[in-house]
């Protein structure tokens, strides 16, 4: 029944997802949505080094960064066509996050943290200076919209927004095979304890440094989607204050679950569309909505939902258990 709930509750949200356009009142709304479900797609990829792994990342908007401006240079600077520059921001991000995370995963804790957030204002650095490679503060812009394949043609913000919604959902079904697996249960052995995990036989620097490549390809076609959306790049893109946002969505959300990333990139972005009118002082009111959500639901609205769930769970199995006759009567209707 809990299966068959979980396909339901998921079917409903992609057909929510499939007519929202015909319900939206102009392009600008769709195009919010568009970079709504991009923004999810490099959240679900920090939720697993950070939710699943228990690795807190800091330069994670920096990855979606480097994906963004490899599709950008190979596009504007090279000609290469749309989709090979594309695969290369999933390559280009998997190789170096490979080496980075060889460096930073032997620091634990607040040490990699902060590690991290210096490799993320590093890589801000380098794309803000190095001019001949990222055009440094001008920015990369004629990007080309993504290339049409076969009768599919995305050069209208309509067509992005089901693209990009495709790929949200390519994203979650292969998150879901892998935090399911065996190698997601490696994750969260590590998540728990390293001490526990290296017991069970797992290598704990393997399966990190797995986990953080695996996030930021996630990342890197994030922000590849993101430059053939938006069609400009600043260096902006590579400021902690997109890592922060995507740590924002995760917490909001519930860190360590599938629907989490999702639902708090959809509650904040609509959150911060509601209150553009305050145009400056809508983080008066935004700031402390957040920390009363952090406050009263530490685990985040699907986390605390799903504790709940599970709590009640417990409790109906404990009252039934108390209930003199309960196991007789239960295994007679087993019978």
């Amino acid at each position: 029944m809990n299966w068959l709930q979980g396909k339901t509750g998921w079917a409903l949200l992609a057909a929510a997802a499939l007519v929202f356009p015909l319900f939206a009142q102009n392009n600008y709304l769709i195009s919010v949505a568009t970079q709504a479900f991009i923004m999810a797609i490099a959240a679900l990829g920090l939720n697993l080094i950070t939710g699943y792994t228990g690795q807190f990342n800091l330069a994670h908007g920096a990855f979606m960064a480097v994906g963004a401006y490899t599709v950008g240079i190979l596009t504007v600077d090279h000609q290469v066509p749309f989709w090979i520059a594309f695969l290369a921001a999933g390559v280009v991000t998997a190789v170096l996050g490979y080496f980075i995370g060889l460096l930073s995963l032997r620091l634990r804790g607040h040490y990699f943290s902060i590690f991290t957030l210096c490799v993320s204002y590093i890589m801000f650095l380098l794309i803000e200076k190095w001019e001949s490679l990222t055009h440094g503060p001008v920015g990369i812009m004629g990007i080309p919209a993504p290339t049409g394949i076969g009768p599919l043609q995305f050069g209208t913000p309509l067509s992005q927004y089901y693209l990009v919604l495709a790929f949200l959902v390519l994203g979650l079904w292969i998150m879901a095979r892998i935090v399911r697996s065996l190698l997601g249960r490696s994750f969260m052995a590590v998540r728990n304890s390293d001490d526990l995990a290296e017991a069970l036989g797992i290598d704990l620097m393997r399966t990190k440094t797995l986990s953080f490549v695996l996030s930021v390809v996630y990342a890197g076609f994030a922000g590849a989607l993101y430059a053939g959306q938006v069609r400009f790049l600043g260096p902006d893109l590579a400021s902690e204050a997109v890592t922060f946002d995507l740590v924002m969505f995760v917490l909001v959300g519930g860190i360590g679950t599938l629907l989490g990333p999702l639902l708090g990139t959809f509650i904040v972005t609509w959150l911060t569309q509601s209150l553009q009118f305050l145009q400056d002082y809508r983080m008066v009111v935004f700031g402390p909505v957040l920390i009363a959500l952090i406050i009263f639901l530490p685990d985040g609205i699907v986390g605390t939902w799903l504790k709940r769930r599970a709590q009640r769970a417990d409790a109906a199995q404990a009252e039934k258990a108390a209930t003199p006759g309960a196991a007789a009567q239960e295994a007679r209707n087993n019978a």
